[in-house]
C-alpha cells in the first residue's frame, strides 16, 4: 500500500492538526475508575479520577452521590476517611470527606480532592470516628478495583 499526502495545503494542515490532537489527548489522559457497588451503602455511586499535576504529583478527585451520613450507618460513625493503596503496596490516609451539612447536600452528594507523590492503584473509603487514623480499622464503605 502506498500512502500519499495530498498536495493541497489544506488537506496537509488538517492531517497535521488531527495527528497533533491525537498525540495531545493521549498525553493528558486521566485514569478514571468507578466505585464498586457497596453492601454497606448500596445506593452510593461515584468515581475516582487520577491525574498528574505540574509537579508530577498524583491528584485524586472523588465525586460521590447518595452517600449516607456516617451517623446513619450501623454502627454509627463520625466521618468518612479516604484511603489510597500505592503502587508500593502502602495504604495511606489521604483525607476525610467532611460530614458537615455544607459538605453533604440534600442530595447526599460529596466531592473530595487530594494530592500525593505516591502513585495510587486503588482508592477506598471507610467510616471512622477519628480523621487521623493511621490504619483503616472499620468497614469499607466504597472501593474501586485496582487501576
Amino acid at each position: 500500500m502506498n500512502f500519499r499526502i495530498a498536495s493541497k495545503p489544506l488537506n496537509f494542515s488538517l492531517f497535521c492538526f488531527s495527528a497533533m490532537l491525537v498525540l495531545f489527548s493521549c498525553s493528558s489522559c486521566a485514569k478514571k475508575s468507578a466505585f464498586l457497588t457497596s453492601s454497606v451503602v448500596p445506593a452510593a455511586r461515584g468515581d475516582v479520577q487520577v491525574t498528574k499535576d505540574n509537579n508530577k504529583n498524583y491528584v485524586v478527585k472523588l465525586d460521590i452521590v447518595n452517600l449516607a451520613e456516617p451517623a446513619r450507618l450501623q454502627p454509627p460513625k463520625l466521618l468518612y476517611v479516604v484511603w489510597m493503596v500505592t503502587d508500593q503496596g502502602l495504604t495511606r490516609n489521604i483525607g476525610q470527606i467532611n460530614s458537615a451539612s455544607r459538605a453533604f447536600s440534600e442530595k447526599l452528594k460529596a466531592d473530595f480532592q487530594s494530592s500525593s507523590a505516591y502513585k495510587p492503584v486503588k482508592i477506598f473509603i471507610t467510616a471512622e470516628d477519628d480523621a487521623n487514623v493511621q490504619y483503616p480499622n472499620s468497614t469499607v464503605v466504597l472501593a474501586t478495583s485496582n487501576f
